[in-house]
């Protein structure tokens, strides 16, 4: 494994237990992110902090994580959340939180973010999926899901490829169904999938287009309302933000490498880099200069 593989794992928390105290040393020497290839509604990261890192903020993507080393620290709903070295971290699309290590020896985790689109499309034809799963417990135990997380989250050097990548989405949806509630959040109807899927595919593609909700609505066929709860069932988040979000997912690549901040702001679609910044810190905790140091940074 090279420098940026960080560590193995197995499908035992306990081992994760056991490499746990080599990691925690090894984290103190300097923060960091490390980025897995990019793979189509999948983004993998190892991160290694001391202190709290991120401000409140929230993602557009399911956020699975392992916690390898110290302990995670977050507000989540409400209430302070630990997760200590084998637990899993699940937290869903939109929701507010914050982040940081729970002691001074600092804190070594990975997370696997993952699009509800991906997760939709794997439940679709399941008898008991009415609207995306939604899990009440941020920190869990569940060996069903470790194995999956432990499976996507074990090599970051590497694309894990199309086939893998679709069957880890299809177990990770259906341990998901299972822990949470998928009809908790429904729309009281049945959703107009096609018109959606057209609508999630045109914002994707036109992050460098002023859209506005006339322009969806001829798209699609939906007012704007119904579109925009049926947009968030369907997909963990609304039209606006959906599109913000690939916006930042675009600067967030180009900053990783290596595109000024400026540059970047301009070709995803921003105004300026400080419109890019306000969005940056309300969706990733931290602005995007702080992003630049961390992902040029690599654990020794």
């Amino acid at each position: 494994m090279n420098a940026n593989s960080g560590m193995g794992f197995d499908g035992s928390t306990a081992t994760l237990a056991r490499q746990a105290e080599g990691d925690l040393e090894r984290s103190c020497r300097r923060d960091a992110i490390v980025t897995a290839p990019a793979e189509d509604g999948i983004e993998r990261i190892e991160a290694r902090f001391s202190g709290n890192v991120f401000s409140p903020h929230r993602h557009d993507t399911y956020a699975l994580g392992l916690t390898i080393a110290g302990v995670q620290t977050f507000s989540y709903r409400g209430a302070a959340r630990f997760s200590t070295p084998g637990r899993l971290i699940i937290l869903s699309p939109d929701e507010l939180h914050d982040g940081g290590a729970g002691g001074e020896d600092g804190l070594v985790y990975r997370m696997l973010y993952i699009s509800p689109d991906r997760i939709s499309a794997a439940l679709e034809n399941m008898s008991r999926f009415r609207s995306l799963p939604f899990v009440q417990a941020p920190v869990v135990d569940d060996p069903g899901l470790c194995s999956s997380l432990t499976e996507a989250l074990g090599e970051l050097d590497t694309e894990m490829g199309e086939l893998k990548c679709d069957d880890l989405t299809a177990e990770i949806a259906g341990h998901l169904l299972r822990l949470g509630d998928a009809g908790a959040q429904g729309t009281g109807g049945p959703l107009a999938r096609k018109a959606l899927l057209r609508c999630r595919d045109y914002l994707a593609e036109s992050v460098e287009t002023n859209i506005g909700s006339e322009t969806l609505e001829a798209l699609c066929g939906l007012d704007r309302f119904s579109l925009s709860r049926q947009f968030r069932a369907a997909f963990g988040t609304s039209p606006h933000r959906f599109l913000v979000q690939r916006r930042l997912q675009r600067a967030k690549a180009l900053i990783a490498s290596g595109e000024t901040l400026a540059e970047a702001a301009l070709s995803a679609g921003f105004a300026d880099q400080s419109h890019m910044t306000r969005h940056f810190r309300k969706t990733y905790g931290m602005t995007p200069g702080r992003f630049q140091a961390l992902t040029t940074a690599r654990p020794r």
